[in-house]
Order: C-alpha cells, then structure tokens, then sequence
C-alpha cells in the first residue's frame, strides 16, 4: 500500500474534469482555457473549432473505435503522458454509440446489439476509464448532455440531467471525476458558463475547491492555486 502524507499536497494536481451539455454550446472550445501543453483525443470529428490554436489533435478513426481506442491506451497514451500536461477525450457520448455499431456489426443481423453487448460495454468502460485516469496529467473528458429519472430519499421523482453515458456505468465514472460540470447559456447575458454544484435537476459535484459556478473561461481557475 502506497502511503502519501497530504500536508502539502494540492487539491488540483493531476485533476480529472467532466463537462457535459448539448451539441454545440462549446465545450470543445473551452479546451482552448487550458493552461499548458495539451493533447486532444477527438473522437466526434468536432476539434475544427481549434484551429489556429497550439494544440496537439489526435483523430479517432470512427469505423473501427475499438481497435483505435486500444491501441491508444496500449502504445499512444505513455508517450503522451511522458510529453503533455493535459490530456483531453473529446467526445466519451460519442464513442460510447460508435462502440455499440461495431459490436452490432458481429451479431447476426449485422446490425443489432446482443445482450452480451451491454454488459460487455460495462467492463469495457470501466477499464478504459481507469486506464486513462491513472496517467500523471490532468484529465478533460467532454460528453453530450441527457436526462434520466431519479427518485430523492423523500420518494419525489426528479428529471435530472447527467453527461450522456449509460446508467450502468454512469455513477462510476463520475464518482471518480473531481469535478463534473454542466455547461449552460445564460438567457440573459448570453454567456456560457459552467453549473458545479448539483440539485435534483441537474448532476454536478466540485471536490477541487468551493465553487458553485463560472464562467467558461474560468473553469480551469482554481481556488487556491498560485
């Protein structure tokens, strides 16, 4: 067992973020607020909305993501790890249903997912996940937004919205993300900001220091931090 004594270490060293909302309200383009040498495992097609930026894009190839994505951890993320700060996964939603049409490709129909499949989508997330968050660099992990049902402690059902990821493995993986943050516009001023504190309608949690929302460009602004 590893011992480590916390006196002087920092809340937001090698952080892991999640921010989630809807198709195009920005959250590729937050990655330019990054602070270092950053990596960008794109995995929609959507990193056009960098360009002219100095930022390193990696490009998933969308017919075979399985194959890409292990590859990626076995031979691709050491070295990246050895030469960035931040590495970002740019779109978890995404490859969640590409890795669903190609596991449908090998059952009968060619196009339907088996049973098997569901379960199988669990294991692998949740060693995919561990495999990346173990690197020694901070982590940015972008996903669409959707709602699911829930039920408080008092019996009063709630319609909440979460990144969109499958229940069966949602919780693991924001249980191990510092911050989970929903990304908004407001109606108002027409800025986009981040929601970092949860209520029954929306999923977000900030164990890095004591705020509750920002703006897009502060996300990364910690409290704290020198």
């Amino acid at each position: 067992m590893k011992v480590m004594n916390m006196k002087k270490e920092s809340r937001s060293k090698n952080w892991r973020i999640c921010i989630y909302g809807k198709p195009g309200i920005g959250k590729t383009s937050t990655i330019k607020q990054l602070k270092g040498k950053t990596f960008v495992f794109d995995l929609d097609n959507s990193s056009k909305v960098l360009a002219g930026e100095d930022i390193d894009v990696g490009m998933l190839d969308r017919t075979k993501p399985i194959e890409e994505m292990n590859d990626f951890i076995k031979n691709d993320l050491p070295e990246i790890t050895k030469k960035y700060k931040n590495l970002v996964i740019d779109n978890i939603s995404s490859l969640e249903r590409d890795w669903f049409v190609e596991r449908g490709r090998n059952t009968k129909s060619g196009i339907n997912n088996e049973l098997q499949d569901y379960s199988a989508w669990t294991n692998y997330f949740t060693r995919l996940i561990s495999a990346i968050y173990q690197s020694d660099m901070n982590i940015l992990v972008t996903a669409w937004d959707r709602k699911r049902e829930i039920t408080s402690e008092t019996g009063q059902s709630f319609t909440q919205f979460v990144p969109d990821i499958r229940d069966n493995v949602i919780n693991t993986f924001m249980g191990l993300t510092d911050i989970v943050a929903r990304m908004i516009i407001n109606p108002k001023t027409e800025e986009r900001g981040f929601i970092l504190e949860g209520n029954n309608a929306i999923y977000a949690k900030n164990r890095l220091d004591d705020r509750t929302a920002c703006k897009a460009e502060e996300l990364f602004n910690f409290e704290g931090d020198k």
